[in-house]
């Protein structure tokens, strides 16, 4: 068995990482930045790649490399954990950084699918098993969070058309995690209101102690993830599972 885990240098990733290497099981991490404590922790099981998703460029690269199916090769189950996304940008649409919003399409979006697929292409033979962190914003519209609540949407409908698809080898589920003391809460806190009505509701969420902890809320994901009821429900909420 091993996992690739996008966004593992820092936040929910870095725990969901942590929480499967502590398991034994191998990790491909990809992100913008290194996480030496995980390195220092697991040299020989964490391989770590730099790679900016936000980067259409430089991921058409990587995926045309031979990294991911060297990684896989040979694994009798594959785990694919697409946690990477940013909240930018926020605001209506008048606002909004049309930039911003191209790379947070590529990041919450394109990225977590192209990882789909060429995992899934570079695995034949084994069991895969595809987990998207989505978001209740993918489920729920917010004032401010138009292309937030977008991407996280389409991450919905992905797990669901992929379920249909009919491959029994290949399970996918996006996952809503809950609200989770990360570096983007820390992001939404410091937003205008102006730009997001609804800022106070995690203002409160946090002085209130109503945020789980990244390694709580990672050790909880890995159960799902590896739990034999997989993919039974293609979109689903880890507070409710």
């Amino acid at each position: 068995m091993k996992a690739i885990v996008t966004g593992y240098s820092k936040g929910l990733g870095a725990a969901i990482a942590a929480e499967l290497l502590g398991r034994g099981i191998p990790v491909l991490g990809l992100a913008r930045g290194r996480a030496p404590d995980l390195a220092a922790r697991f040299p020989d099981a964490l391989q770590a790649v730099e790679l900016d998703l936000a980067d259409p460029a430089a991921l058409t690269a990587f995926l045309a490399g031979g990294t991911l199916a060297s990684w896989v090769q040979g694994s009798d189950m594959v785990l694919l954990v697409n946690n990477a996304g940013v909240v930018w940008p926020v605001g209506p649409l008048a606002e909004q950084d049309p930039a911003a919003a191209v790379q947070a399409v590529t990041v919450n979006v394109a990225a977590p699918l192209a990882l789909a697929a060429a995992a899934v292409r570079a695995s034949n033979g084994a069991e895969r098993r595809i987990l998207h962190v989505s978001s209740g914003a993918g489920r729920s519209a917010y004032p401010g969070w138009s292309v937030y609540c977008a991407t996280k949407a389409a991450l919905d409908r992905h797990a669901e058309a992929v379920a249909l698809d009919g491959d029994a080898s290949v399970r996918c589920c996006s996952l809503a995690p809950g609200v989770i003391d990360t570096g983007m809460q820390a992001e939404i806190r410091a937003t205008p209101e102006s730009r997001f009505p609804m800022k106070e509701r995690f203002v409160q969420l946090k002085a209130q102690g109503g945020l789980n902890s990244p390694e709580a809320c990672a050790c909880a994901l890995v159960d799902y993830l590896l739990a034999p009821r997989f993919g039974s429900k293609p979109v689903d909420d880890l507070r409710n599972a």
